[in-house]
């Protein structure tokens, strides 16, 4: 793990995701949220084709970070921006038997309805909720690890979602947040190809939807950079902040400490 603070360069300060066409907060929310609930029935089979199932082994080294949480028998774990609940499933798997509660939040209803059908599939009986991680329904410091895998990236706010994440957050809690990244070099440039021409013509093709596909590498593009993500998380109210990149930069998990 490293902390970039003064070692990397920061992008233009961005407030949050701006699908084209939104002229506000409120109006780039309602259009992310229409947006995933439209790709809701192809999400899961997208994820791994256009990742080539390495997105799995990101949620599996995720999880696997925050193991001495996990196996705490009282620990209550919040997953904000769930999607379908992979990183949810991949947090309760880590957890094995040791009691620790998990919550799955997500504001787009039909990604829920699926990961609440993969649970009962699994029968892994986590707990579901709908609900705007920007205003979240639950009370100040109530939690010991809150995660968010590939779905912070999409809040209207990024300072605004730090701060609820903080709020909820017991004193010497933990947060995870695992997201893409822009690698530099030649893997960068490979990179930015796939991501600009490659993945919205299958994503689009598979989902019918190419529109939520262009929209992906743009929201990366304006994402801060990790130096930068590193301060926000410590100005929003972590004592501490590193980044941890994984698969040559192309994702990286930002872990901060309350």
């Amino acid at each position: 793990m490293r902390d970039l603070e003064g070692k990397a360069e920061t992008k233009p300060a961005t407030i949050g995701a701006t699908p084209d066409g939104a002229t506000d907060e409120q109006s780039a929310s309602r259009q992310v949220r229409q947006m995933f609930s439209d790709i809701a029935p192809r999400y899961d089979l997208l994820n791994h084709v256009l990742s080539a199932n390495v997105d799995r082994l990101w949620w599996w080294q995720a999880a696997r970070t925050f193991r001495p949480i996990l196996a705490r028998p009282e620990a209550r774990v919040l997953d904000l921006c769930c999607g379908t609940g992979d990183m949810s499933f991949a947090l309760h798997k880590r957890a094995g038997g040791s009691g620790a509660q998990i919550l799955g939040a997500d504001f787009a209803h039909p990604m829920l309805v699926r990961g609440k059908q993969k649970d009962e599939a699994r029968g892994s009986h986590l707990r579901w909720l709908e609900a705007d991680a920007l205003h979240l329904p639950l009370r100040d410091a109530s939690f010991d690890l809150v995660t968010a895998a590939f779905g912070f990236r999409n809040l209207a706010n990024y300072d605004a979602g730090l701060r609820e994440i903080a709020r909820v957050l017991r004193p010497g809690g933990e947060c995870g947040i695992l997201d893409f990244s822009e690698p530099q070099g030649m893997v960068g440039v490979g990179y930015r190809f796939y991501f600009k021409y490659v993945l919205p013509t299958v994503g689009g093709a598979i989902s019918g939807d190419r529109k939520a596909y262009e929209y992906l590498p743009r929201s990366v593009e304006r994402f801060p950079a990790p130096a930068e993500m590193v301060e926000r998380m410590k100005r929003a109210g972590f004592a501490r902040a590193e980044w941890s990149p994984y698969t040559f930069g192309i994702a990286g998990l930002y872990r901060g400490w309350k």
